[in-house]
């Protein structure tokens, strides 16, 4: 198999670069951060423009079709830009509808950048197991009514849909009895509480109460959601292992430029013995990263369902280790500079972070990859 880029990735590359690098630089995002909206509606345009909300979507809604490693090539140069647009919250949530078969219309409005999305899936009970939900959906005569709250929904606030996982039946960590649906983000019974993240980004808790759904709210069979969560959320854990290869190269190239710079007894300090080694581990750490997130891309599609499991967890493990590693160099070759907030490389350190707690933490993914049924037989 090819791995590389092929030409019109690549030009789609050089444009999302040229364009951070002359409108979405380090001082503009730093602005963005601190204003009141938290995003950037021209910065939002311009990914509109380029096509890159209207890459995952299909031909027939107005789309590319793009493949996961088309989107491999966009959430790379994202996370190397830094960019804290609700890009990832709305193709995640849009994946659902497109896994679904249902709401062409409101993939159409993503497309054209009409419409930002947010899927809200995490509760404060749950950590990483995206089951363990006790928000709950009850069946009417009219529809549905959710009751219940969401946490920590990145970019919950931007959205104007949302995808949200509630139980119809079963116990608190059945898979069994989960059903999903996509709503109004201001229909009646809805409130949110935005804050900001630790990156910059910005989240929201969402309390539902007494939310009316019509049944077109409901994405394929109630109470049978689980296999369509799992793949939903197994896209975005490979959006995020491709966004974290992009944050990496870019630290690892902030500290290589910072070690030719700095000076010690008179010479740069990256001449000392040393911190090449340290550089050296960073490259190989960051080269096998991204080895696994090609593959978590390539295998997403895969018909069978362990496969796809067992290689997106292997990716988001492997990546979360080498993410810690090269954080952790970067900052400490940067000396007490790498923690403030005048260096990107700190930024860049927190994104990381971040990125490690999203969809399932390092433990997780290991504990998750262990425990597919292939795992015993191999070993």
């Amino acid at each position: 198999m090819d791995f590389n880029l092929t030409q019109e990735q690549s030009q789609f590359a050089d444009a999302l670069r040229r364009w951070v690098e002359k409108d979405y630089n380090f001082e503009q995002r730093k602005q963005i951060i601190a204003s009141a909206a938290g995003v950037s509606q021209p910065a939002w345009e311009a990914l509109a423009e380029l096509g890159a909300l209207a890459l995952p979507i299909p031909e027939a809604q107005g789309g590319f079709s793009g493949s996961a490693i088309d989107m491999l090539v966009i959430m790379q140069e994202l996370g190397r830009g830094l960019v804290i647009e609700p890009y990832f919250a709305t193709v995640m949530a849009a994946e659902f509808l497109k896994l679904a078969g249902q709401n062409d219309h409101l993939l159409e409005q993503v497309a054209t950048g009409e419409l930002q999305m947010a899927a809200a899936l995490n509760e404060k009970q749950a950590r990483h197991e995206l089951f363990k939900i006790a928000t709950s959906a009850s069946q009417t005569a009219d529809g549905f009514v959710i009751n219940g709250v969401k946490t920590v929904v990145l970019h919950g606030a931007q959205a104007g849909q949302l995808i949200v996982s509630a139980r119809s039946s079963g116990a608190q960590r059945d898979t069994d009895g989960i059903s999903l649906f996509v709503l109004d983000a201001n229909a009646a019974g809805i409130s949110r509480r935005e804050y900001r993240t630790i990156d910059g980004y910005r989240a929201a808790d969402i309390t539902f109460n007494q939310v009316q759904l019509p049944p077109s709210a409901l994405l394929g069979m109630q109470g049978a959601g689980w296999p369509l969560l799992e793949a939903g959320c197994d896209y975005g854990v490979t959006l995020l292992c491709a966004e974290a290869i992009g944050v990496m190269e870019a630290i690892f190239a902030a500290t290589l430029d910072y070690l030719k710079t700095r000076q010690q007894f008179g010479v740069p300090i990256g001449k000392f013995q040393v911190l090449q080694h340290r550089m050296a581990e960073m490259f190989m750490e960051l080269e096998q990263a991204r080895s696994m997130a090609t593959l978590a891309a390539v295998k997403l599609s895969s018909d069978d369902p362990e496969e796809r499991r067992r290689t997106v967890s292997a990716a988001k493990a492997r990546i979360g280790q080498a993410a810690r590693y090269i954080g952790q160099q970067a900052v400490q070759l940067h000396g007490g500079m790498g923690v403030t907030d005048e260096l990107p490389a700190a930024h860049m350190f927190k994104r990381l972070t971040m990125i490690e707690l999203s969809l399932g933490d390092t433990d997780h993914h290991l504990a998750r990859f262990i425990a597919q049924p292939g795992f015993k037989a191999a070993a």
